[in-house]
């Protein structure tokens, strides 16, 4: 059974692209929006001790984001009206291409089952914004790249890319709502 929500708006990118802080933007405006799994995930094995890392065992890493992802796109359905998701189901198949490992068939069914809206909005690697922390040690290659599998995987799941503009959040913002008006959403 597809799971599908036309309500439900993806917003997805490299690292360090000003995804996050676009979703943030508009969580403070009221709308609903999921937590990115990756940084949280990252943040909550350092702190334990664990070897979920992108940097100890890839593998592991991806299974509790698409567990994660799932279980966001669950909490979703509780919420009306446009919810704002901070990578989807997609991103997983998409890290795990990025770093040579096998798309599992679960992987690629999670991703045929659990369907967002049909534009996903996707930044591009922005040179003037991107910087490494603790949890974003890529460097901008490595964000190209990310980017790049992202483009191509959501791409080949049926996904029309709207690739946001390389202005401030606030403009962003506009644009990200003005777009989902335009699909007939109350914004």
């Amino acid at each position: 059974m597809v799971r599908e929500a036309n309500r439900f708006f993806v917003l997805t990118g490299g690292p360090g692209s000003g995804k996050s802080s676009l979703i943030d933007a508009l969580a403070r405006l009221g709308y609903a929006r999921t937590v990115e799994a990756g940084r949280a995930i990252i943040q909550d094995e350092v702190d334990i001790g664990g070897n979920a890392l992108p940097w100890a065992d890839k593998g592991r890493f991806a299974a509790l984001m698409l567990s994660w992802e799932m279980r966001s796109y669950r909490t979703a359905q509780e919420h009306s009206g446009p919810v704002f998701f901070d990578r989807g189901v997609p991103d997983v198949m998409a890290y795990l291409r990025l770093v040579n490992l096998p798309v599992p068939a679960h992987v690629i069914k999670a991703a045929s089952e659990f369907r967002y809206n049909r534009s996903v909005f996707i930044a591009p690697p922005w040179k003037e914004i991107f910087h490494p922390d603790r949890e974003r040690t890529q460097d901008f290659d490595e964000a190209i790249r990310t980017y790049e599998s992202l483009a191509f995987t959501y791409t080949e799941l049926g996904y029309e890319l709207m690739e946001l503009p390389r202005v401030s959040i606030d403009e962003r913002v506009q644009y990200v709502l003005r777009t989902i008006a335009e699909a007939g959403f109350h914004v």
